[in-house]
């Protein structure tokens, strides 16, 4: 792909983007360095934020569409996904979660 930038147009950008996001990552270490305490109503709030990452990276592969309202019911994804999501709501174990909704994949991929 050819551009009318050149080399060192390009290089300057580069360089601006990364210094901009060294700047705002560390941030938030001198910010929480020279805070004593995170304040309550923040700490709630930051559990959270793995939980929604983590949706956020899985659920699209999970929600396909079909060429049917069947055929998207039965994805093995979406019904492992669901599996996966019952054991994360009784156990509350990373480590169960995974194992089951792997197992419950793998099962539904290759042995059904």
């Amino acid at each position: 792909m050819t551009t009318r930038y050149g080399p060192a147009a390009i290089w300057a950008v580069v360089v601006v983007v990364g210094a901009v996001t060294f700047a705002y990552r560390y941030s938030f270490i001198y910010l929480f360095g020279r805070i004593d305490a995170v304040p309550p109503n923040l700490k709630a709030a930051l559990r959270f934020v793995p939980p929604a990452v983590l949706a956020a990276l899985v659920l699209p592969s999970l929600v396909t569409v079909g060429p049917t309202p069947a055929a998207t019911l039965t994805d093995d994804r979406l019904l492992a996904g669901v599996v996966a999501g019952v054991v994360a709501w009784h156990t509350e174990n990373m480590l169960a979660t995974i194992a089951v909704g792997m197992g419950a994949l793998w099962t539904l991929r290759f042995l059904l």
